[in-house]
């Protein structure tokens, strides 16, 4: 029985050392594939490298109010020791020794910390800094976010552009095969079959290039979704959606989106909680020019008679820095200097705001005549126009020359249309960001 309880127990150990060890926040979970845009910004929230960073700046600032809420501890101090060329044993009353031994007890300032007033100021600063880092800390995931959307944006274009590259350079190998018959045939020159097949070569090497764009582009990605592997082997959607205008931008004007910002920005409302650090930390060093009184209580003997060398004696005092030489000139100076940059701060980043607005504004504005205008005719005439010139040239009325050129356009009208649309979105969540918008999954 006990042979066949240890074998059990060894075959558990062994399972249980085989299971693979998992940790809080584990990162090697693989991308989704294909990724969608909510499931990106899911995965960059739980464990992008710049939100991680951001949130141990929010935990090190709690840590500082903790540490300035604190109370400090009393210090407690004893000693003992002998008194020599002295005999208790002539002493003509008892009680008498030859064994001092002293005890004192000191508040470190507490008292006096709390009278004036220094405790409550030192906790003023680290609440406003704590709130500065959480407001930061939702900016960050503004911002950060803001880059993941414009990351994934470009992914997807990259992806489409991949495909539009491939059919033109599918139709580019049939064009070629099919000049190469009628070289063959005697129908055209060799001149002709040079062009075609330099066309076709040409298209080849663009799908090369696209490939070589979205690879790069899904390991920007991959980086930003806090992937520690390396590779990039997922895929993203085919297109992006339908260019469709949220409600709150269609009438929106310039004027309202500033005010928008100003209102929702959590880093407008960062620097507010840092000038308000910087006030206290101004209280704070005026006030640190009252020394730090600390109380102490004693107690000490040599003995317990009237004869004794030290009969029980109990004291009280006081002790304190006396500032004659040095009244915290230079930390004044530097908190009162420090104030006065953090409104500095406050000023530029207000004046920063109506040039972000006017900038993702505008971009979002061009972007949008521009997708209207291709969606309306551009891409309609190019693939007509290439649709025409083929048919033309399978008929013989239309030289290889047009029609490699009908090719041509229609391909550099569907990127650039990708590439607009791409535009648009990015340009959009632009806004939303300057505007102060936190993307959600």
């Amino acid at each position: 029985m006990l042979e066949w309880l240890s074998r059990a127990g060894l075959v558990l150990a062994v399972l249980l050392c085989a299971q693979p060890v998992s940790a809080a926040g584990d990162s090697s979970e693989a991308i989704p594939s294909p990724l969608s845009l909510p499931q990106a910004l899911e995965l960059f929230k739980s464990r992008g490298f710049d939100l991680l960073l951001a949130d141990a700046a929010v935990a090190n600032a709690e840590g500082d109010v903790r540490i300035a809420s604190a109370f400090p501890n009393p210090a407690l101090a004893a000693s003992g020791g002998h008194t020599f060329s002295y005999d208790p044993n002539r002493c003509p009353e008892p009680g008498c020794s030859d064994t001092p031994w002293a005890g004192s007890l000191s508040d470190q300032g507490l008292l006096a910390d709390l009278v004036v007033g220094k405790r409550r100021l030192r906790e003023d600063v680290a609440q406003a800094a704590l709130r500065a880092a959480r407001l930061e800390r939702a900016d960050a995931d503004r911002t950060l976010g803001a880059l993941l959307e414009e990351q994934w944006v470009d992914t997807v274009t990259a992806g489409a552009l991949v495909a539009t590259a491939q059919q033109a350079a599918d139709a580019a190998a049939q064009t070629a095969q099919l000049v190469d018959l009628r070289w063959h045939a005697g129908d055209v020159s060799e001149a002709d079959s040079a062009r075609a097949e330099t066309a076709k070569l040409d298209a080849e090497q663009n799908v090369d290039s696209a490939r070589a764009e979205l690879a790069q582009s899904k390991a920007a990605l991959a980086f930003l979704l806090g992937d520690r592997s390396g590779r990039a082997e997922f895929e993203v959607a085919p297109a992006l959606p339908d260019c469709v205008a949220p409600d709150e931008l269609r009438d929106a004007t310039e004027e309202q989106l500033l005010a928008r910002a100003r209102e929702r920005r959590p880093d407008v409302a960062a620097a507010r909680a840092a000038v308000d650090a910087a006030e206290s930390s101004v209280a704070l060093a005026k006030r640190s020019r009252f020394p730090d009184v600390a109380l102490t209580a004693g107690y000490q003997r040599e003995g317990t008679g009237n004869s004794a060398i030290q009969p029980p004696t109990a004291t009280l005092g006081v002790s304190l820095p006396l500032p004659l030489f040095y009244r915290s000139d230079g930390e004044i100076t530097k908190a009162e200097a420090g104030l006065h940059a953090q409104r500095i701060a406050g000023e530029k980043l207000d004046a920063q705001l109506g040039s972000d607005v006017a900038q993702a504004f505008a971009a979002w504005r061009s972007a949008s005549s521009r997708v209207e205008r291709m969606q309306s005719r551009m891409l309609e005439r190019s693939s007509r126009a290439r649709e025409l010139v083929d048919y033309q040239y399978k008929r013989g009325s239309a030289s290889l020359l047009e029609l490699l050129d009908a090719q041509r356009t229609w391909v550099t009208t569907q990127a650039a249309y990708q590439q607009v649309v791409g535009d648009w979105w990015t340009s959009l969540y632009r806004l939303e960001a300057v505007t102060g918008e936190t993307p959600n999954p």
